[in-house]
């Protein structure tokens, strides 16, 4: 996937640079088997998974009125937290991080992560000095990045036209095409290949085919 004509990289965290789907997916097992309810596989959370991520959990038949949506979010975050630290970056996130910096262009993130949580994940990994801005959000439930997106845009101050946002998700698509910038999505993280194939946009099997 060829980056000239692009100055900025906007980046997604969870899926997109950091391998955690498999984390996910153990986590969201262990409440439901608590809860009398079957596991799933990968594959199947990758068919299902969608963001904001509380019709996701109503699929897997959570009934709010009787156990509430917050309860649930903080026994997986919580649990998330505790295991966060397992997770190591996509194949390849090394590798591109470095090489948009050579092309002229800088990066940012954008992420449903909280802020406090991601800040601290990436100095774990010691690659802050890679991105301009880190923007996640304000709580625990996942919901939409498009008004933190807007802001990033603004305070870039590049034109939206020399801006490409790569994620893993549908809703990355979504956001990109809210706040106007072009969208590539990789097929390593929460959604199959062929749920992302439907929104018409680029899709690679993995960061090593970003830029080449």
């Amino acid at each position: 996937m060829d980056l000239s004509g692009y100055r900025h990289v906007i980046w997604d965290w969870n899926g997109t640079l950091l391998n955690d789907a498999w984390l996910g997916v153990e986590i969201l097992n262990g409440i439901l088997v608590s809860r009398h309810r079957p596991a799933i596989t990968l594959d199947e959370y990758q068919e299902e998974f969608c963001i904001p991520v509380k019709p996701y959990y109503e699929k897997l038949g959570f009934d709010f009125s009787v156990e509430s949506y917050d309860a649930i979010s903080t026994e997986f975050i919580e649990n998330y937290d505790l295991r966060r630290f397992e997770c190591e970056l996509q194949e390849h996130a090394l590798a591109v991080l470095r090489s948009v910096p050579r092309r002229g262009m800088s990066q940012s993130i954008l992420t449903a992560y909280q802020q406090c949580r991601l800040e601290e994940i990436i100095l774990h990994f010691q690659i802050g000095d890679f991105f301009v801005e880190m923007l996640g959000l304000d709580n625990h439930y996942a919901s939409s990045k498009i008004e933190n997106g807007r802001r990033l845009v603004e305070s870039l101050g590049i034109s939206p036209l020399d801006i490409l946002l790569i994620g893993d998700t549908l809703h990355d698509y979504e956001v990109a095409r809210a706040i106007g910038v072009d969208c590539v999505l990789v097929a390593s993280g929460h959604t199959s290949r062929e749920r992302l194939e439907t929104a018409g946009c680029c899709v690679l099997g993995s960061l090593g085919e970003v830029g080449s």
